[in-house]
């Protein structure tokens, strides 16, 4: 466990805790066991391990990366929705509106921020299913957006 160097009466000593069970301890001397006890009760000390989980995050960051269809499905409509609950504040197309992947279509506030939501479909908007002021949860569809 842990090892000492002691000087008593001038003479050297090297000692090491083996074992501590209870009140009792077992000590080597310089190559003696002894059994020691202690009057007061003699608790290890355990230090906790703190282990953390890897995070994931829920959104995306790379607008260039579609997330709605991969290139080898047949094409069709993709929807845009919310990654957070929160409040739209601005919504910057219209339907039939054409827009490029990574173009943003609206703003939306959560948590006192203003976040911009980009399209990660290049097409045709179809439909815009929530409005300026309108209140969001997270997955719901705010956008549809088709060839």
């Amino acid at each position: 466990m842990k090892r000492f160097k002691f000087t008593i009466n001038g003479n050297s000593y090297e000692t090491e805790v083996l074992n501590v069970e209870d009140n009792v301890a077992e000590i080597e001397i310089n190559g003696s066991k002894y059994y020691v006890e202690v009057n007061k009760e003699i608790k290890p000390v355990k230090t906790p391990k703190l282990v953390r989980q890897v995070a994931v995050p829920s959104t995306d960051v790379h607008p260039s990366v579609a997330k709605t269809s991969s290139p080898e499905s047949p094409k069709g409509a993709g929807t845009i929705k919310s990654p957070l609950p929160g409040t739209i504040l601005e919504v910057v197309v219209r339907e039939g509106d054409v827009v490029k992947m990574g173009q943003k279509i609206l703003v939306l506030e959560a948590m006192k921020m203003e976040n911009n939501i980009e399209a990660d479909k290049a097409g045709r908007v179809i439909s815009i299913n929530k409005r300026k002021g309108d209140s969001v949860m997270e997955g719901d569809v705010l956008i549809v957006i088709g060839d």
